[in-house]
């Protein structure tokens, strides 16, 4: 029998179940609201939209990089419990969204922003997820997700513990001759825990705050009011050379700066390259869950395969 569209949504608003779900539901029950709310309880697929309440704190993060090395895409796909988080099953579902999610337009978002992308096997994205919730069990959510197209360039992507940190870097200038090199800009991301690319980015705010702060200490330390200035000054040259990306020390090179990196790569190659913008995803970053300290981590590994 036909199935109109207000049933179809009358029963998914009932039960929180995937689109497909309930029209199934209804095909087996001849259109009946309150046998197919009976049969998906029985499924188990009623009781995604109770459990996308709950916190869902662990996860992976993947990468989604395409041939030419010119775009690529890093999604944060969220659950309740590391035991899930390494199951196939929610790889698999990592998988499936982050093939999407390369046809989508280049920027970021979260789920809302593409509920409605098609995923492979027909349903949308908002389906999947919210069929995944109830077969799996735990509340799931596609975080975030950022998509990145360098057109005159490449990015490069790293990928750290196997989904714990993620990071994409666009290198403009470069061609595949530099592919190792952003993946080793994308490692001192991940390692180094950049907040912006230049200082030129760093927010007039910020910047104020932190002076203040660095002020503060000296005149509280019994510095001379004369002085106070030039140590200030030189707290801040250390800000920039902690914070931002193109004056970190290179994690695998104390002698360089990754300005110096690129200086001297571009130099090799004949190329001007630069970096615009980079993207560092740490799992569960910002949600109400004890953190571990992978930037720690990831910096001891990589300097270790130097």
């Amino acid at each position: 029998m036909s199935i109109d569209a207000k049933t179809v949504k009358d029963l998914r608003d009932r039960t929180g179940a995937g689109m497909m779900d309930c029209k199934k539901a209804l095909a087996e029950t001849d259109g009946d609201l309150e046998r197919a709310t009976s049969l998906l309880r029985e499924k188990g697929l009623a009781g995604a939209a109770k459990k996308a309440g709950r916190i869902a704190a662990d996860g992976l993060i993947g990468i989604f990089a395409a041939a030419d090395g010119k775009s690529a895409v890093l999604v944060e796909l969220n659950c309740e419990t590391d035991f899930v988080a390494k199951t196939d099953k929610f790889r698999d579902l990592l998988n499936t969204l982050g093939a999407a999610l390369v046809t989508a337009p280049a920027g970021e978002g979260g789920a809302d922003a593409v509920a409605g992308l098609r995923v492979a096997g027909g349903g949308t994205v908002e389906e999947l997820l919210k069929e995944s919730i109830a077969n799996i069990g735990e509340n799931i959510g596609l975080r975030r997700y950022v998509r990145y197209v360098c057109s005159d360039g490449i990015v490069g992507h790293y990928l750290h513990a196997g989904g714990k940190i993620g990071v994409l870097v666009e290198l403009s200038g470069a061609d595949a001759r530099h592919a190792e090199l952003a993946k080793a800009l994308a490692m001192q991301a991940a390692a180094a825990f950049p907040r912006w690319v230049s200082r030129s980015e760093v927010p007039a705010s910020e910047l104020g705050g932190e002076r203040e702060i660095f002020r503060q200490q000296a005149i509280a330390s019994g510095k001379p009011e004369k002085i106070v200035d030039k140590i200030v000054d030189g707290k801040i040259e250390k800000f920039y050379a902690e914070t931002c990306l193109l004056e970190q020390e290179y994690v695998r090179d104390s002698d360089l700066t990754i300005n110096k990196l690129l200086a001297q790569a571009g130099k090799e190659t004949a190329s001007n390259l630069s970096v615009p913008r980079f993207a560092r995803y740490q799992l569960g970053e910002g949600i109400e869950k004890k953190q571990s300290n992978l930037a720690a981590e990831v910096a001891q590994q990589i300097g270790q395969s130097a």
